[in-house]
């Protein structure tokens, strides 16, 4: 049995990986900061395929502690999920809050960055695979996306370089790139479920349930077949275009 090392596992894509994963046959490390919601998905899908680590991924010392404690059915990773990830605010950057951008940097950068280095040696041994949960926002820039979709520009990127400096090793590297994605990801990111309501109202948006099934379907390729990246969005939503502002400025 293979186990898969699922970050943000507390709700939206990372819950829905875990699900999916388990009822594939998969052992999952899933972790989060909500113990409660862990607790819930270990008691709902068994003991001996879910191990909840819980921790806030900015904590560098609490994420060593959870590594080191792993138990020996769960100690072999297989696969890293790097999904665990937010935005806080849609302000243009001169309005934003600092501390809002230093969170998100802190989550969807460096402990991204940190937990992947920290597993490396471990999936080169096993021949596992790495999938980076990163966004559409990393391609397509919009207004008030700044330090978010700075974040998960890095994010695609720093995985598809994982894929270069990876080459020979057996590991399989790919980024996964979601468009507009319902979850409770969303009310945080626009600051209430109103707004969140509103911005997807009429966009009949993926799910997490649906990203979940491509990072299963990616999980379970044949070991001598990598895809590099897949860039998903929902059928009403596309590309944007350029944006002009008429008038002297």
């Amino acid at each position: 049995m293979k186990t898969a090392f699922v970050t943000g596992a507390t709700a939206g894509i990372g819950e829905a990986a875990v699900r999916a994963l388990v009822a594939n046959g998969w052992r999952c490390v899933a972790t989060g900061r909500r113990k409660e919601r862990l607790d819930a998905l270990v008691s709902e899908l068994g003991a001996d395929k879910v191990h909840p680590a819980v921790f806030d991924v900015r904590d560098e010392a609490a994420m060593d502690e959870a590594l080191a404690n792993l138990p020996a059915d769960f100690a072999d990773i297989d696969l890293l999920v790097n999904n665990a990830g937010l935005a806080q605010g849609l302000s243009p950057a001169q309005e934003a809050d600092l501390a809002d951008w230093q969170t998100m940097i802190d989550t969807n950068i460096t402990a991204m960055v940190k937990l992947t280095r920290k597993l490396l040696p471990a999936l080169i041994e096993r021949k596992g695979a790495i999938i980076a949960i990163g966004s559409v926002a990393g391609n397509y820039v919009y207004p008030g996306g700044n330090v978010y979709a700075g974040s998960k520009a890095f994010a695609n990127h720093f995985t598809l370089a994982l894929r270069a400096d990876l080459h020979g090793t057996g590991v399989r590297v790919t980024s996964i790139e979601p468009g507009m994605v319902e979850t409770e990801f969303t009310v945080v990111r626009t600051g209430s479920q109103k707004a969140s309501d509103d911005l997807y109202a009429g966009v009949n948006p993926m799910t997490g349930e649906d990203i979940a099934s491509t990072i299963l379907w990616v999980a379970e390729l044949p070991p001598h077949l990598n895809i590099n990246r897949i860039e998903l969005m929902p059928v009403n939503q596309d590309f944007a275009g350029f944006a002009i502002a008429r008038g002297e400025q």
